[in-house]
């Protein structure tokens, strides 16, 4: 008895690709819009300048924390594995401060951790908050949240986030560790079950739609749309990081043009585009939720009998 209203919406799905390509086109065209306004540019500017502020004191967490519980130098090994998802121009800057920070003495990294905690959370939570603000934009938020909503949500996102990355991380190299100290290989013909690439982009699909769906408004975006959005920001980031390391070596040698900050300079461009990246995706799903809310609006009847009883006609006077 449940399987014919499903069967039923079935048929009911206009299955014609051209109306479909039309629809995915105007969808996208209404996101690049709203991805171009005059406004975002700034919001993409702050997010790209606090996450380079919060990069590095996070590094120098990290190291810390693998003094206190293993070899510093393993983390180095470990940053430098995940380092293959930015571009070469910016992984010189990145890879030389996790070898300066692992050879540091244990007295300096821990005072540096000290510093390095205050000054990450502070740009951390300064980042995400001009990332949500960024979002709200984009999504036309009508009921913004208040100051105190705004920066608990912040909050959350950043603890949340932290808390993802963990637990990926710690996936992802588990399966490594045991791929190469134990030889253990659960799935050993899958190899891109240890590739940097496919946890990365898992983790920011997963990151990105719940992000979406309850931090960019109020009321909870659609999950297929929050989904959709999450794993298109995801694939336009790792483009954008393939795009970019080809851009650099392929096309446009920016050493001989900022001399010794060329790596500083990869190294922005390369944030902004991913920021760009996941501003499109809160474009794409807050599109796409309208679309399928207009199609739920012109699929619902105007008289709907939710007792499922028929009409009942009154005869006509005499």
């Amino acid at each position: 008895m449940r399987i014919r209203p499903q069967l039923q919406r079935l048929r009911e799905v206009d299955w014609d690709p051209l109306y479909w390509l039309r629809v995915t086109l105007q969808v996208l065209g209404k996101a690049l819009t709203r991805l171009w306004g005059r406004d975002v540019m700034l919001y993409t500017g702050g997010v790209s300048f606090f996450a380079m502020l919060a990069i590095f004191p996070a590094l120098a967490i990290l190291i810390s924390l693998y003094s206190l519980l293993s070899d510093p130098a393993q983390a180095a090994r470990e940053g430098e594995a995940l380092s293959t998802l930015i571009p070469a121009g910016a992984r010189e800057i990145f890879q030389s401060e996790l070898l300066r920070l692992a050879h540091a003495p244990h007295g300096a990294m821990s005072t540096q951790s000290g510093l390095a905690l205050l000054i990450g959370m502070y740009a951390a939570h300064r980042g995400f908050k001009a990332l949500l603000a960024g979002l709200s934009f984009i999504h036309d938020e009508d009921e913004p949240r208040g100051f105190v909503g705004f920066n608990l949500m912040a909050l959350v996102v950043l603890v949340a986030t932290f808390a993802g990355l963990a637990v990926i991380s710690a996936a992802f190299f588990g399966l490594r560790v045991m791929g190469s100290a134990f030889a253990l290989r659960p799935l050993r013909g899958v190899s891109w079950l240890y590739s940097e690439w496919t946890w990365a982009s898992a983790g920011l699909t997963l990151g990105m739609a719940f992000i979406y769906r309850f931090a960019m408004s109020r009321r909870p975006v659609d999950w297929r749309a929050s989904f959709l959005g999450g794993g298109v920001a995801a694939v336009l980031c790792l483009f954008a990081s393939w795009a970019i390391a080809f851009y650099v070596e392929q096309v446009a040698q920016l050493g001989a043009t900022y001399g010794s900050i060329a790596t500083v300079v990869v190294f922005l461009i390369w944030l902004s585009w991913n920021v760009n990246a996941i501003f499109f995706g809160g474009a794409l799903a807050t599109e796409v939720e309208l679309s399928i809310d207009a199609q739920a609006a012109r699929s619902k009847p105007l008289l709907p009998d939710l007792r499922g009883a028929r009409p009942v006609v009154s005869p006509p006077e005499s």
